[in-house]
């Protein structure tokens, strides 16, 4: 496992495991399968209904607590101070722990303007104690350079859509210079055309890897944290088996010709849902 320094000195998983879309009931199987392979670091959120299923992951587990990275997210129907925190004790009950290492706002929803101040608590949880770190999902420059100006505590990363037909060049570049660590979710852009590009499959072969873990290396080698998810067991082992190759420049270089800046989910300005 490759670890990275935080910008507050916590170190985290570069590879973590990602459980949205996974129902409560399997979540605990895909976690502790997770586990058993050799995954340190867990991505859940409120939204995804399973942080019960994951809380039955981390107890089941022979795993030291300390060893663990888990990290979750306040929805956008939660934003605002006091919901805020009101919603991280509902989460921390839901994983049955007595802190979290990351806790993230979800999306901005610039239309309700409230990320300032739901920021602010999780500024408030930090200090405390009650969480290691604090960070974002979604923020676009804009939404980060206001967060940095009016607040204290700079996030750790931004959690945003990134695969290489969605190559977040320019805000990659923006977190790279705060020290902010950009995270991928969807980094296989959710088993689309990108596991079938012609590029990507030759590079695999050349490797004896297959497209997806050709991909995650591209990530990992692009100094991104990345959460690949599955529930199938083969795939959580294929995911975790990027450690022992390494892409060359020129690999990567094709790669990063790929970007088409298409996405598959929502664009952050846009995604206001509650």
């Amino acid at each position: 496992m490759n670890y990275v320094t935080l910008n507050n000195g916590l170190k985290m998983p570069q590879l973590g495991f990602g459980v949205w879309q996974v129902k409560n009931e399997g979540a605990t199987a895909a976690v502790n399968k997770a586990l058993e392979v050799g995954y340190r670091s867990i991505d859940t959120a409120m939204i995804y209904r399973n942080e019960e299923g994951v809380g039955q992951a981390l107890k089941n587990t022979t795993v030291p607590r300390e060893d663990l990275f888990i990290t979750t997210k306040v929805w956008n129907s939660d934003q605002g101070y006091d919901s805020t925190l009101r919603a991280f004790e509902e989460s921390l009950a839901r994983l049955e722990l007595d802190y979290v290492d990351l806790y993230l706002i979800h999306w901005p929803t610039p239309q309700y303007d409230q990320y300032i101040e739901t920021y602010q608590a999780l500024e408030h949880l930090y200090k405390d104690g009650r969480v290691k770190a604090i960070g974002v999902c979604n923020f676009e420059i804009e939404h980060l350079e206001r967060l940095l100006k009016e607040c204290d505590v700079k996030p750790v990363l931004n959690q945003v859509e990134c695969h290489p037909h969605l190559a977040q060049t320019e805000l990659k570049a923006f977190c790279a210079q705060h020290n902010i660590y950009l995270e991928a979710w969807s980094p296989l852009e959710q088993g689309g055309d990108i596991l079938k590009d012609d590029v990507i499959k030759a590079i695999a072969t050349k490797h004896n890897k297959t497209a997806a873990q050709v991909i995650l290396r591209w990530h990992l080698q692009s100094h991104s944290i990345v959460i690949p998810k599955s529930v199938t067991p083969s795939r959580i082992e294929e995911n975790f088996n990027v450690f022992d190759f390494e892409l060359a420049t020129e690999e990567m270089e094709q790669i990063n010709a790929l970007n088409l800046d298409r996405r598959r989910g929502p664009h952050p300005n846009e995604m206001n849902n509650r």
